[in-house]
């Protein structure tokens, strides 16, 4: 594996050429990289044939760049996925220039994908609906749309996108998505038919206790579900978003009785989100606990699964 955790330099690239490149299977880029310098490295990339997974995060784009700019820039990275037959996991964070140039970037991938991980990344409407017909997420097993801002889209694109990796997808990640209940909702019967599912989180979304009902029994008959990651219900809160502790513990236990009436849930969660008063926010696991650190739980969970299931990761 190949990662560059600091700020690229030309010493960056003079490194680069002394590699046997096309042994690399695995690079991630954790630095805040300018487009310019992206572009720059990406005949690197090209040379990678082997490559099986890539990781691009805080791609910042510098004042007053034009679209055609910002096009040619882009472009002069994802032509090289030409080169790439063996990509299978793709992951990008925090890439301001992603926005309206999502088909730019998947239509260049040689292969079917198996994970898409597009998080904290401002997309548009030509972006969204772009995912539900891009031939190479058509065999999905991990979808991650974390920090997506989901508000505003239709909710066809990922009904649409769920019916078509139905049969492969095992891992769905929705979390601060904003999605409200309309679209959430309008998904469930195609979220229903995903049979391989093994990981759901739909942790920080504004969801009602009726909604979330009809969540669970949509999911109920998913066999394969292993952790399942939930909102406490929005009447769990006051009117001020303060935590109602005794109503939150109610509610959260009356939708894991209604789970188990059907099946037995290895991992549930219910965590609410901070309590405006105190900052606390609260884990519910048969019990209401404190949390200050919900992702912390989230991965430790993820920590004690079996390998197999670990898997779908995309580790």
């Amino acid at each position: 594996m190949l990662k560059i955790l600091w700020k690229p330099t030309r010493h960056t690239r003079t490194v680069l050429r002394l590699l046997q490149l096309d042994s690399v299977q695995k690079v991630e880029v954790h630095c805040t990289w300018v487009p310019s310098t992206l572009a720059a490295c990406a005949p690197f990339l090209g040379q990678m044939r082997n490559l099986r997974k890539l990781l691009v995060s805080q791609v910042r784009l510098p004042a007053h760049t034009s679209p055609e700019e910002q096009k040619r820039l882009l472009s002069q990275l994802t032509s090289q996925f030409l080169r790439m037959d063996c990509l299978r996991k793709f992951y990008v964070d925090a890439v301001l220039l992603l926005e309206g140039q999502l088909e730019q970037v998947l239509r260049h991938l040689k292969t079917h994908l198996e994970t898409l991980s597009i998080t904290n990344c401002p997309l548009s409407d030509s972006d969204w609906n772009y995912l539900s017909r891009c031939p190479n997420t058509s065999q999905l097993r991990h979808l991650d749309l974390r920090y997506i801002k989901l508000t505003n889209f239709s909710p066809e694109p990922l009904k649409i996108l769920l019916e078509t990796v139905a049969a492969t997808l095992k891992r769905l990640d929705v979390e601060a998505c904003e999605i409200t209940e309309s679209q959430l909702q309008a998904i469930l019967p195609a979220l229903s038919r995903c049979s391989q599912l093994r990981i759901l989180c739909f942790f920080q979304n504004r969801i009602s206790m009726s909604v979330l009902r009809d969540l669970l029994c949509h999911t109920a008959r998913l066999s394969q579900l292993s952790v399942e990651l939930y909102p406490a219900p929005l009447e769990s809160y006051d009117a001020q978003g303060a935590i109602l502790r005794g109503r939150c513990s109610q509610l959260c236990a009356e939708l894991t009785a209604l789970l188990k009436d059907i099946r037995q849930p290895k991992v549930l969660l219910f965590y609410t989100v901070p309590c405006p008063q105190c900052g606390n926010m609260f884990l519910y696991n048969q019990v209401l606990n404190h949390c200050f650190y919900p992702t912390a739980v989230y991965l430790g969970v993820h920590k004690k699964l079996p390998s197999t299931q670990l898997d779908v990761e995309g580790s």
